[in-house]
């Protein structure tokens, strides 16, 4: 029987404190890898590792960094790499997301979204890449979006953003290729993590009103899903997991959907 062993291994996870971000620290850790909890949020990033840590048997600690920051990013992942004892893993997962109307969307908004869902993937990756080439090998899983594949309507600075970080994804995939490092781009539709729920008010205004937020979700998001329902974090995790395991040593430069056939129409 095939299994995911990731022991002595050690994972770096952006935006891992909840959310997405944690459920692919706990596959990771569940399959037997170290794992570096970073956030901004870095009480939220302790609390999570100290869980991962006594659920799992694992060596799990807490960084907090600003993705916006590239000399942040740097000092984390060194500081990480030094006290874990290497680096196997990057999962960039770090992100937000603001709804507007292109029109009325606030240039600061779009500076903000763009920095953290897109440049921090390129600065990360920097960071991580002399780690993994002192492995001998390496995995980069970048969490990007159904909306890395089409298009959206008042979500024009996210979905600028995850469309990039697919393409720096097939990039990172080519130029690790002779070194044994894969990159792939996990694409979910609608999971119910704290960042969709966020974007209700601000869906229920572009809406123009008159509808709960339990509608306004429904309509961005179920409505475009064949299966109708709301993805689970573990999901994607344990496609996580997965990637970034020797049984997926061949598949790299793909993005991958997990969207309840969203992308399909």
């Amino acid at each position: 029987m095939l299994s995911i062993d990731l022991h002595d291994r050690v994972s770096f996870v952006t935006g891992a404190a909840r959310g997405i971000g944690r459920a692919c620290a706990e596959s990771l850790a569940q399959a037997g890898s170290a794992v570096a909890v970073v956030d901004v949020d870095e009480g939220g990033a302790a609390q999570t590792a100290r869980e991962i840590a006594e659920r799992c048997g694992v060596a799990a600690r807490a960084y907090g960094c600003d993705v916006r920051d590239p000399a942040a990013i740097r000092a984390a992942v060194d500081r990480a790499a030094a006290e874990l004892g290497g680096l196997d893993h990057l999962v960039n997962n770090a992100g937000v997301q603001f709804v507007s109307p292109v029109a009325e969307f606030p240039d600061d908004k779009y500076a903000d979204v763009r920095a953290i869902d897109l440049d921090s993937v390129f600065h990360m990756s920097k960071a991580a890449w002399p780690h993994l080439l002192a492995r001998g090998r390496g995995r980069i899983v970048n969490v990007a979006s159904v909306q890395g594949l089409i298009g959206s309507p008042f979500k024009i600075a996210y979905v600028a953003a995850k469309h990039g970080v697919v393409g720096m994804t097939k990039v990172l995939a080519i130029e690790g290729a002779r070194a044994g490092i894969t990159a792939n781009a996990i694409c979910p539709g609608a999971v119910m993590t704290d960042l969709v729920r966020g974007q209700a008010p601000g869906l229920v205004a572009s809406y123009g009103g008159g509808i709960s937020e339990e509608e306004a979700l429904e309509r961005a998001f179920l409505d475009a899903m064949p299966t109708r329902r709301f993805i689970e974090p573990d999901e994607v995790g344990a496609l996580c997991a997965f990637l970034c395991s020797d049984l997926a040593i061949s598949i790299t430069g793909a993005a991958i959907s997990i969207d309840g056939g969203w992308a399909a129409h």
